[in-house]
């Protein structure tokens, strides 16, 4: 089985290395790139003092906030459980994991914290998803977010991409979010290979991921019982097992 991983580099890079040792070969399409945005640190160091909790929603904002500050006292509160061994491999002490989404976050920081015990960080990036602080703030916390990383779209596929795809290739694609998706729709059928993706598996995080998905006529969208990469990958399985079995 070949897989497509269009996370960024560094997220697709130990995805595809925990693929490889199921045995299943992988093409790295990084769809975003990450870039620190400069000066990200001023507003983080001012907004710490008081602060009872981080809050992040991609490993992405947990690398950033880590090269910008030496804090690892503070509770970190993940999205999900990637997110949360990226803050424990960074060094954070107290790391809890929501398993989830935006709203699994909000129920965890309910169950957590207190509004009375200080401000919450979120470390995001500059386009976010969800609204986080909206929910937090209707549970009279106040939320102050920090802006660390822009993720920028890639122009064009790259020509290994587009090659493997040609030749029919790939058996399915990992996507993580809509704006993923979107951009690779729109990179798909700009280089003329949007048919081509009727013999690919498309795997989905969420319905919403699914939905941004839904122009291309993709063999089939399965999407994850939950949103994490533990419940995508078993998707994944579920895809690999019936292809098999097609055969």
């Amino acid at each position: 089985m070949k897989v497509l991983v269009t996370r960024p580099r560094e997220e697709a890079e130990a995805l595809a290395s925990a693929l490889s040792a199921r045995g299943i070969e992988t093409v790295i399409e990084p769809l975003l790139s990450i870039q620190p945005i400069p000066g990200a640190e001023k507003p983080l160091r001012a907004a710490l003092p008081g602060a009872q909790a981080v809050l992040f929603t991609s490993a992405n904002g947990v690398r950033c906030f880590a090269r910008l500050s030496l804090r690892r006292d503070i509770k970190a509160l993940a999205v999900g459980d990637a997110t949360a061994a990226s803050a424990r491999a960074e060094g954070f002490d107290d790391v809890a994991s929501a398993g989830g989404d935006v709203d699994d976050l909000v129920r965890l920081a309910g169950e957590r914290l207190h509004p009375a015990e200080g401000h919450l960080i979120h470390g995001a990036g500059s386009s976010i998803a969800g609204n986080l602080a909206g929910q937090l703030q209707r549970r009279r916390f106040q939320v102050r977010r920090i802006s660390l990383y822009d993720a920028l779209p890639a122009k064009r596929l790259s020509d290994e991409t587009l090659a493997a795809i040609g030749r029919e290739e790939i058996d399915a694609a990992l996507f993580f979010s809509p704006r993923t998706a979107k951009s690779f729709v729109t990179l798909a059928t700009s280089a003329r290979v949007a048919d081509s993706c009727a013999s690919i598996d498309a795997i989905a995080l969420s319905d919403a991921v699914a939905e941004a998905l839904s122009p291309l006529p993709w063999r089939a969208v399965r999407v994850a019982g939950s949103p994490n990469q533990r419940d995508l990958l078993a998707a994944l399985a579920l895809a690999d097992k019936l292809e098999r079995t097609d055969r």
